[in-house]
């Protein structure tokens, strides 16, 4: 089988470019990689290559001059979006069978931008951050294979670990972008509201969740965020691509001069293990010729805020199914469904009270810092027997999120955030950190990006399971 499917997405699509690799063999090679290890991770479940060998075949006449960001390279869809002609399941029995009648508008902007998708990575049923459903199974961990891969973007950070594909798209409310990209040794971006578009069938006006980059380095992912951005009339929060797009931004980034670090945003205690290689990669940074503080905004009433914003979405975009299928659905889903209809206007109003105060003061923190660097997740990736942890540094958890705090909290903020693997734990498993940019710094935060991710040293495949 040919190597090429190590390369990075910037080198394959340079390749594409300049007509060295045409994009159905890239197609070819994509799909040798994923019938060799797709059994062993269970990424990419959903798959359709020979709709995409006869895009790639077609695509060299179609775009003539004009080959779009991506210029044919293939890749991987969370199955959250609709790909035309395939199936969206959500990860759920009741959508074990629906077929999407169109692309939706973040796959319609990829593929006009020269993307070719070929599979749907896996995904929890609807919602949460370990990627298994009934429908199609765990997603494991290229790094290994009895851990999680994170969720709920694991399939696609699972697929990139493993080399199956060179870019997937993710999304992101609570962290389901940064934690499996930590979890697996990748990189994920959370962009700010509306810099990837969103379309039909989407909360309108929700800031909390957005689709966003997922690569194996920086570049890729600039390339990629380039190829998803976009104003778009079906957005009322989208906003106009950069002079230039994304790479070209990240190209001209400087280091940042102040970064104020903590390991747990002063908000509850994380294993030890993760604040210790986290701090040490922040302090690599130092040689960036960049300051670094202990220092953080004010998060106090950060976790009850997300708890209930993120259940009043949850009741408006999945509460509709509970009257009928409750039976059939997930019970933490329905735990949450129901969590946002008991909530009450004080309920609603406190935490709406609590996120403009948050954002006023990561405001102020950035009229000192450039960027705010702590860890992505308090835990190393867990057993895929577990359904999430119970239990961080001795405190014991109460619901399925608990212990996304980390990535939730910066949720709040609208801020672009990044998550960069930095160190391996004792079990040579992945640990990433989170750098926050100041907001709609989204451009800033990918060059400075780049710079630590080459101060960071680190290499994604080096500790992975598979050949």
């Amino acid at each position: 089988m040919s190597t090429l499917w190590r390369l990075s997405a910037t080198e394959a699509v340079a390749l594409l470019r300049n007509g060295e690799v045409s994009p159905l063999e890239m197609v070819d090679i994509a799909a040798a990689r994923i019938e060799e290890v797709e059994p062993k991770v269970n990424a990419l479940p959903i798959r359709f290559i020979e709709t995409a060998r006869a895009q790639a075949k077609a695509y060299k006449s179609e775009r003539n001059d004009h080959p779009g960001w991506l210029a044919g390279l293939p890749i991987a869809v969370k199955d959250y979006n609709d790909v035309g002609g395939q199936l969206t399941t959500c990860g759920s029995p009741l959508f074990a069978e629906h077929v999407a009648a169109a692309d939706d508008r973040t796959v319609a902007l990829l593929r006009a931008n020269g993307a070719i998708p070929l599979a749907k990575s896996n995904v929890p049923e609807f919602a949460g951050s370990h990627t298994f459903n009934p429908v199609w199974g765990v997603t494991r961990n290229p790094w290994n294979l009895g851990r999680t891969a994170g969720g709920s973007s694991g399939g696609a950070a699972a697929a990139l670990a493993a080399h199956e594909v060179w870019l997937a798209n993710g999304s992101c409310l609570g962290g389901s972008l940064r934690i499996p990209a930590s979890f697996c040794g990748i990189v994920g971006m959370r962009p700010s509201p509306g810099v990837v578009p969103r379309g039909d069938g989407l909360p309108a006006f929700d800031s909390l969740w957005v689709d966003g980059p997922m690569a194996r380095n920086v570049p890729d992912l600039a390339l990629m965020l380039d190829a998803m951005t976009g104003l778009s009339a079906h957005d009322p929060l989208s906003l106009p691509s950069p002079a230039g797009g994304y790479q070209a931004a990240m190209g001209r980034g400087r280091a940042p001069k102040r970064i104020g670090f903590s390991t747990d945003l002063g908000l509850r205690g994380i294993d030890r293990d993760v604040a210790v290689i986290s701090r040490k990669g922040a302090e690599r940074l130092a040689s960036l010729g960049t300051e670094i503080e202990e220092a953080a905004p004010d998060f106090t009433g950060g976790i009850d805020c997300f708890q209930v914003l993120r259940a009043l979405m949850v009741a408006d975009v999945r509460g509709g199914l509970l009257p009928e299928h409750r039976a059939r659905i997930n019970p933490d889903i329905v735990w949450n469904i129901e969590k946002g209809f008991g909530l009450s206007a004080k309920d609603i109003i406190e935490a709406q009270r609590t996120r403009h105060r948050i954002f006023h003061a990561v405001a102020q923190f950035f009229d000192t810092y450039d960027l705010l660097i702590c860890p992505t997740v308090a835990v190393s990736p867990f057993a895929i027997e577990q359904r999430f942890p119970t239990e961080i540094a001795g405190e014991k958890l109460t619901t399925y999120i608990d212990w996304m705090f980390l990535t939730f909290v910066l949720t709040l903020t609208g801020c672009p955030v990044i998550s960069l693997p930095c160190g391996l734990d004792a079990d040579a498993l992945p640990i990433g950190i989170q750098l926050m940019g100041r907001p709609h710094g989204d451009a800033e935060l990918l060059g400075y990006a780049r710079l630590a991710e080459q101060a960071l040293g680190f290499e994604p495949l080096s500790g992975a399971v598979l050949p």
